[in-house]
């Protein structure tokens, strides 16, 4: 499975297109919730959606920190680099 940065970034920018207008430009430092409206219950799908897509558990808490799609490709790295 993916555990390269550069893979995972572009498998989440797909799934983070389904939360958005497809005129939106996503990039790494894209800001989930200024820039792409990511609520709450989107991203809980979205974190259900990374778990299936990537055979990770996602801590809740790790999400706290979690405010660009470079944070968040960086938090399933780094999860997938652990097991």
């Amino acid at each position: 499975m993916a555990t390269d940065y550069n893979d995972i970034l572009l498998r989440l920018c797909f799934h983070l297109k389904q939360f958005t207008s497809p005129d939106v430009t996503i990039i790494p430092e894209t800001d989930l919730i200024n820039e792409l409206a990511i609520d709450s219950v989107k991203l809980l799908n979205l974190v259900m959606e990374i778990e299936d897509e990537f055979d990770i558990s996602v801590p809740l808490n790790a999400l706290a920190d979690v405010q660009t799609v470079h944070d968040l490709a960086k938090l399933i790295h780094h999860i997938k680099s652990a097991k």
